[in-house]
């Protein structure tokens, strides 16, 4: 089976906006980028769309110096790695490790943007997160990302699911890091390893889907879809599946248009 990638996402703060991009570099963690900061709530533990919708209107933009975040009613804040001091303890899902601390400024910034006290955090690059399923294997490690270094999906796999909503979704919705286009809808469950240009991923698992997916990117409103028709056939004993976690087998670079081969 052949196809190619027709999409190449980052996201550079965990549950803000993402970024699309013609290329990137792979690394073990993810895309270089790609959730190395992290927004959590006063007592450590991460904040996502789950608890906090309205992080989807915050947007992210590439500065000289690292990002700039934008939302309504706030002036632009910029994010630079070689501003972060001390380091917290941090939890995300089963996870704990030491993270770095973003200035006072940014805390403020998403404390009034969220009426609620949060604090934004950096993953240092000494600090390795294993990944903690049993999908995973010895020396396998991921970012703030929810599990794995990487999600693929397809877009076969979106125009399926659109056929049966009433109001078609975009593929943001499902925040993947890799789009491939030439497969058959779902093909890509039953992969186990495929090639992406130079670059060999390992299949993990499926990914199960939560009601992050129901979130409106444009309003920050949660409503019912598409997980409700999503849950009528992709349902199965770990969940509602859509896309698949991937581990990358080495490093370099993806571009857009770049071959995909599946190799099992």
């Amino acid at each position: 089976m052949t196809g190619q990638l027709s999409g190449l996402f980052i996201y550079p703060v965990k549950s803000l906006g993402g970024l699309a991009v013609p290329a990137a570099r792979i690394e073990a963690r993810g895309l270089a980028g790609d959730r190395r900061w992290m927004v959590v709530s006063a007592d450590g533990r991460f904040l996502s769309q789950r608890q906090e919708p309205r992080l989807a209107l915050v947007s992210v933009a590439a500065a000289p110096a690292g990002w700039t975040l934008t939302a309504p009613g706030q002036a632009p804040l910029l994010l630079n790695a070689a501003e972060t001091g001390q380091r917290r303890e941090v939890q995300v899902w089963q996870s704990q490790l030491a993270a770095a601390m973003a200035p006072a400024e940014a805390d403020r910034w998403l404390s009034d943007f969220l009426a609620t006290p949060c604090h934004l955090v950096h993953l240092p690059e000494d600090v390795v997160r294993p990944v903690t399923s049993t999908a995973g294997h010895p020396g396998d490690e991921v970012s703030f990302a929810d599990g794995f270094p990487y999600l693929l999906t397809s877009t076969a796999s979106l125009e399926d699911l659109n056929g049966r909503l009433q109001t078609p979704v975009g593929m943001e919705r499902f925040r993947p890091n890799l789009v491939v286009s030439g497969p058959p809808p779902f093909g890509e469950d039953s992969w186990q390893r495929i090639q992406i240009g130079t670059i060999t991923f390992r299949m993990a698992k499926t990914c199960p889907r939560c009601q992050v997916i129901n979130v409106d990117p444009r309003t920050g409103q949660r409503g019912s879809e598409p997980l409700a028709t999503l849950a009528r056939y992709r349902r199965c004993d770990d969940g509602v599946m859509f896309g698949v976690n991937l581990v990358a087998e080495n490093s370099g670079q993806l571009a857009l248009g770049d071959p995909l081969r599946v190799l099992a």
